[in-house]
């Protein structure tokens, strides 16, 4: 620590650090340290997140860290496991559509770092699986080249850490209730943004992109939202064309360098390169989102057309 003066929290003394050289998943914008929590007879081996912008967690000092293991700590001990495990048998109860990525979660449950390969079910689809389950609020890590006895290769494994789901903090993505998120397809036309035609199987996507929140990001989305609430803060894209933002925005906080849809580079505000003076994370961040094409989509097409017709 620069300041001298400031007190760091002290690390829960059965928690030990194995490298506090941070394990980095680029492509989820993740990152981890290696930790071993020791609980009577039962060690717990494992990565610990802490940048998961799934859960909101972006811990940047000693203390904040500290923090943040100490309560992961009191959450995953095994005589809380019982108890944990009832809820996410409530919570699976209303997931009936859900039963493929159940299964994931199945296994993983088990404990330890499964492989993708060999442990976990067979999928050709199983990052979407995985994906599914950090959605409902689940805390995963990855390593991507972790050796594998059975495969006798480095292969991606993942482990879940059974804590709160949102996190120990309890932060995590803006949920919606399923008349929420019907009140939003009808109130948006059932118009996806990046064909500009109506289809049936868009869903609600925040413009804001949730890899720039922070904790004080997240708000409650109540069923009495108002039209020109919803129009402010939602657009409707298709899963692939979801997935395909989540990677520029990805790209975009990882790089400095902002997306443009269809290869036109154009912004109706701003320019290529993030606005340095302008925060990464939080409310302030959205304000450098302002002008790209995947932020607002419908008014981006707009201002490209008035261009086009002047």
């Amino acid at each position: 620590m620069n300041d001298k003066t400031f007190s760091v929290t002290t690390l829960n003394k059965n928690i030990s650090i194995v490298e506090k050289a941070r394990k980095k998943h680029s492509k989820a914008s993740e990152e981890y340290i290696h930790v071993k929590f020791t609980y009577q007879n039962v060690v717990w081996d494992g990565w610990v997140p802490v940048e998961y912008r799934r859960t909101g967690i972006s811990l940047k000092n000693d203390d904040e860290v500290n923090a943040h293991l100490n309560i992961a700590y009191e959450q995953m001990n095994p005589d809380n496991f019982s108890a944990w495990v009832k809820k996410q048998e409530e919570f699976w109860a209303d997931k009936q559509r859900a039963q493929t990525t159940k299964a994931f979660f199945d296994s993983l449950i088990k404990g330890g770092w499964q492989c993708v390969d060999c442990t976990l079910p067979k999928n050709p689809n199983w990052a979407r699986r995985i994906q599914d389950l950090k959605e409902f609020g689940y805390t995963l890590a990855t390593n991507t080249k972790h050796y594998c006895p059975n495969c006798k290769a480095n292969k991606t494994h993942l482990i879940l850490l059974p804590i709160e789901r949102g996190g120990v903090e309890g932060n995590g993505y803006e949920t919606w209730t399923p008349g929420l998120r019907k009140k939003i397809i009808k109130i948006l036309g059932s118009v996806d943004v990046y064909e500009n035609n109506t289809n049936p199987h868009c869903l609600p996507d925040h413009k804001f992109p949730e890899i720039r929140w922070d904790e004080n990001t997240k708000e409650e989305n109540p069923e009495h939202m108002n039209e020109n609430e919803i129009r402010q803060k939602f657009q409707l894209l298709t899963n692939q064309r979801n997935q395909q933002k989540r990677e520029v925005c990805r790209n975009c906080y990882q790089t400095g360098k902002r997306g443009y849809p269809f290869g036109i580079k154009y912004f109706y505000s701003g320019s290529y390169d993030w606005d340095k003076t302008i925060p990464q994370k939080g409310k302030s961040a959205e304000k450098g989102c302002v002008g790209c094409g995947w932020y607002d989509m419908s008014k981006w097409r707009d201002s490209v057309l008035e261009k086009l017709t002047k």
